[in-house]
């Protein structure tokens, strides 16, 4: 049976708002900067959000620009990100940043094709930073979104970039920008990679749980569907 997604991800925008804010969207709010956001993007991949925070933190504390980032070596970024994930390659890639910047006049652009010019920048990122620093529609979809979409059989697809495209099929247009907020936090709080909270998910009894080997309610632990 198919599911009714404006109701799952509706149900869900209500309930993650007591979740954690991912990292990027966090920037976005504070600062309105697509340079920060990119840079919180670009240091996020395969990293925990807390990390990535501190890591962000900090290297925007040194260069909230493009020319104070210019300014930095190698060495002092890697410094300054570390311990986030492939931080060395990572540093390379902001180091190499102001540069291929300088094509887009010291801007960061909006369109999904320039922005997969940019060291460390993939399609993910891409949409991310449209989506989240120009409020423009893209759809990110990241592990926790192509592996949600997956469970709940919305998709049948092997990879991120075909749920992507399957996606920008299928799913109303509503839902682009903010699809990754949602499962990002649902994904990191209830619906985890690796025993899933069903026993708390507030879509519990509508989810096909397709593929699904969900972790085991605590005898102890009174239902309360999808808290942390």
């Amino acid at each position: 049976m198919a599911i009714d997604i404006a109701f799952f991800l509706e149900t869900l925008r209500q309930e993650v708002e007591t979740y954690q804010v991912p990292v990027v969207d966090l920037i976005a709010v504070q600062s309105r900067s697509a340079f920060k956001v990119l840079v919180a993007t670009i240091l996020s991949a395969r990293t925990k959000d807390e990390v990535t925070a501190l890591a962000a933190q900090r290297l925007l504390e040194r260069a909230p620009d493009t020319e104070s980032l210019r300014r930095l070596s190698v060495t002092q970024i890697q410094d300054l990100i570390f311990p986030v994930g492939f931080y060395k390659s990572k540093a390379q890639y902001l180091s190499k940043l102001p540069e291929a910047l300088d094509a887009f006049g010291g801007k960061v652009p909006d369109e999904i094709d320039a922005l997969v010019t940019l060291p460390g920048v993939g399609r993910k990122t891409a949409n991310l930073v449209r989506a989240v620093a120009f409020d423009k529609d893209a759809i990110c979809v990241d592990t926790h979104v192509h592996r949600i979409m997956n469970i709940w059989g919305y998709v049948k697809t092997k990879t991120p970039l075909d749920t992507e495209k399957a996606l920008r099929k299928k799913l109303p247009k509503k839902f682009w920008k903010e699809v990754n907020r949602i499962l990002v936090a649902f994904g990191q709080g209830t619906c985890r990679p690796v025993g899933p909270h069903c026993y708390r998910c507030i879509l519990e009894q509508q989810c096909p749980q397709k593929g699904v080997t969900p972790a085991k309610q605590p005898k102890d632990l009174k239902k309360s569907p999808g808290r942390v």
